[in-house]
């Protein structure tokens, strides 16, 4: 009697099925449907195809055939789904073999790229014409080779001379070959192609060239098996990132960690993704049960909203059921409310510190100290350090605050921020800072109380920290105060904390080392350097605008973009000045005119204050044009132009986008200089910041870009970028 079989889909066989009819769609899922549950079924026809004993076909219906890889006993992989008269015409135009590097299966089309490869025509009275130099030249087989690209294709490689050709062979070859040549192409050093591309996702062992279930079990064979999450591709429910990730992100989600984990990576490279799937990941390996034990947060509650929705998608309701899904800010008031330590204390926003700080130095008297000194100081060390005592404060670093205080000020600073916690206390008030610092020292006496009483089964239930795994989405934005609350949530050891994170997208004044509250990442850090979401032309102009500036990595190093990179290729963008602000919102209006006016919810307009987003809110709807402005929750409705401070940018995407008043004074803001002579390092630390602003607003579109500005532009847009306005 026949049993069924395990039928997996190669990721390449996705995007065939995926551009045919919708007819024909259904059909490829009936017929993986039937395969599985008996391949023998005659009205299937399975058989091997040229005698090859592991490539096989078999029928879908009467006009495409399914070629199938046979990987062991009853287990095959889906490679292809082609017409029937590709697969029966030419059958040595299809190699598969094990990659030595990354282990995995690869399955490669041989067809040659078009007269480009087989020959070109040349008129018989045509001058004879130098040949074109091939593209990888420079390269011998045995470093192409070692960089991972399929073998059989090195053939057609070597005759590749122009970037059209290359495109074609790409389309259908490997995603190491496609990684690799592009980075190549690019002018990337080999030596960097085999640090930044290869390493990543080289196997971890010794690849047998025979062992197709060890194969098809790695990361760099991109597969998926699961029924239902096949009928939701064919459904046109799921996208592609709900069921393949890049051998990259797969390898870094399924690894086990001996401790805390980050993945650090530009805009676009898909963090987040990796996050959501470790998450799915790890709530799948879980023991039985009706508990949370999985926390997933981040700092801004739009972005943990949207975590919500995709983890559903991607999992499901039972998945998601087991994990926690809140925002720091939240998860911290959470924790107060359940000790009954708050009270009935309103909460004020973190942006008013400042002001508050100069009502109580102006109501009581004090002249020696600057409010936004005092302010940055209390929330930035004495809270963000969660420092209970002078003792405490006494000893503190201050890292990134620039002016260095003796004991006796260290004192003086001591007694005024604790007459000012008095003073907001008998106001009814607190700021999250606050309610971040009481529940970090929460979850430390927590950890402290389940650490002591780990023999005492009568007591341990009391005292079990909160979660088996923490996850954070964008790290680089949470405050030490923050860290030390996460850090008493989790018992350290394997697999307990996983971050994902960019710092050159930091936007929020929080530095941080992790090492010194407790989280020890060094050897546990990887990056991401594919990025997903923008052109070639938008990615290399976001990097001139981080032209100079440094960034740390989280735990006291430097991090850079090196590497960064994309396979999107699109037009350049557009730079233009402008002599006032009237005549820039004439040209937002007439780029938008050139654009169509979509209003479908695709283009956006970003600007650095909410007075200018008025403006331009106002201008279009004079042009009767649908304008939304972005909100702390994101945008108010799906469609019309999208207009917005670059705050409110992070975490979205558009098709096009236009940043406009990029001008000096502006971006960075005027304000930033008062610190220049002052204050050195917060001058540094405040016009990085801005940086950070201009270039994740750059990084959202996916296929346009427009920058604009009156009078000088930002010292940010290098004079390469301003020469390039056009006449």
């Amino acid at each position: 009697m026949s049993t069924g079989a395990t039928l997996r889909m190669l990721d390449r066989a996705d995007k065939e099925v995926m551009k045919l009819t919708r007819a024909d769609i259904g059909a490829v899922y009936e017929f993986m449907h039937k395969f599985r549950h008996n391949p023998e079924n005659p009205g299937l026809n399975l058989k091997s195809l040229n005698g090859d004993s592991r490539l096989m076909s078999a029928r879908v219906n009467r006009d495409h055939r399914a070629l199938l890889l046979h990987i062991a006993d009853r287990d095959y992989l889906l490679v292809a789904v082609k017409h029937r008269s590709e697969v029966y015409e030419d059958l040595s135009r299809y190699a598969y073999r094990i990659n030595q590097v990354t282990g995995g299966i690869e399955v490669v089309d041989l067809t040659p790229v078009g007269d480009s490869i087989i020959g070109r025509v040349v008129p018989p009275d045509a001058e004879p014409m130098p040949a074109p130099k091939p593209l990888f030249d420079t390269y011998t087989d045995a470093q192409l080779l070692e960089l991972g690209i399929a073998e059989p294709l090195l053939p057609q490689i070597r005759e590749l001379t122009t970037e059209g050709e290359l495109l074609a062979l790409l389309d259908r070859a490997p995603q190491l070959t496609t990684d690799v040549l592009f980075a190549l192409f690019d002018g990337t050093p080999y030596d960097e192609v085999l640090q930044q591309v290869t390493e990543p996702v080289r196997a971890d062992e010794p690849v047998d060239p025979e062992d197709f279930e060890a194969a098809v079990a790695r990361p760099a064979t991109q597969v998926t098996s699961d029924d239902e999450a096949l009928q939701a591709i064919i459904g046109e429910t799921f996208e592609r990132w709900q069921i393949f990730l890049h051998p990259t992100q797969r390898k870094l989600v399924e690894k086990k960690y001996n401790g805390p984990a980050r993945v650090g990576g530009g805009p676009g490279t898909g963090k987040t993704i990796v996050a959501l799937h470790r998450v799915a990941y790890l709530a799948r390996r879980l023991p039985p049960g009706t508990d949370k034990p999985i926390l997933l947060t981040t700092f801004n509650r739009n972005l943990a909203a949207d975590l919500r929705t995709r983890l559903l998608a991607l999992g499901g309701q039972d998945l998601v059921a087991r994990v926690d899904i809140v925002n720091i800010d939240r998860l911290a008031s959470r924790v107060v409310a359940e000790a009954k330590a708050g009270g009935s204390r309103r909460v004020v926003d973190d942006n008013r510190v400042p002001e508050l700080w100069s009502d109580f130095l102006l109501e009581t008297g004090e002249s020696g100290w600057d409010a936004e000194f005092l302010a940055a100081e209390w929330t930035q060390v004495i809270l963000g350090q969660v420092l209970n005592s002078r003792a405490e404060y006494f000893k503190a670093r201050r890292p990134n605050r620039g002016r260095s205080l003796t004991r006796v000020e260290r004192d003086q600073v001591w007694q005024l921020t604790e007459r000012f916690t008095t003073w907001l206390e008998a106001r009814g008030v607190w700021t999250w800072r606050q309610i971040a610092q009481r529940a970090a020292r929460l979850e430390m006496d927590r950890m402290a109380a389940a650490t002591s009483a780990s023999g005492d089964s009568s007591s341990v239930g009391l005292h079990r920290p909160r979660y088996r795994h923490v996850v954070v989405d964008e790290a680089q934005d949470l405050s030490a105060a923050h860290w030390k609350m996460l850090r008493g949530m989790v018992v350290p050891g394997p697999d307990d904390m996983f971050l994902t994170g960019d710092t050159h997208q930091r936007i929020y004044d929080n530095h941080v080392t992790l090492s010194s509250l407790g989280i020890n990442i060094r050897g546990r850090s990887s990056r991401l350097t594919l990025s997903y979401r923008t052109t070639r032309q938008i990615l290399a102009d976001a990097l001139q605008i981080m032209t100079g500036e440094v960034y740390d990595d989280l735990d006291g190093g430097e991090e850079d973009l090196a590497g960064y990179r994309s396979l999107l290729r699109g037009g350049r963008p557009v730079f233009r000045g402008a002599a006032t602000w009237a005549q820039e919102r004439d040209l937002i209006a007439g780029h938008l005119r050139s654009w169509g006016n979509p209003t479908d919810g695709s283009v956006a307009v970003c600007v650095p204050t909410r007075e200018l987003a008025a403006d331009v809110i106002s201008r279009l709807e004079a042009d009767g044009l649908p304008a939304v402005e972005i909100g702390p929750d994101g945008p108010k409705q799906p469609d019309g132009i999208h207009v917005g401070t670059m705050h409110r940018f992070k975490g979205l995407e558009y098709q096009r986008m236009i940043i406009a008043a990029v001008g000096d004074g502006l971006v960075p803001r005027q304000m930033v200089n008062r610190y220049r002579e002052t204050d050195p390092k917060r001058y540094q630390r405040e016009r990085q910041r801005d940086r950070s602003l201009l270039f994740v607003a750059a990084t959202r579109p996916r296929d346009e870009l427009a920058v604009f500005w009156h009078g000088t532009p930002s010292p940010f847009l290098t004079s390469r970028l301003v020469q390039r306005q056009l006449p």
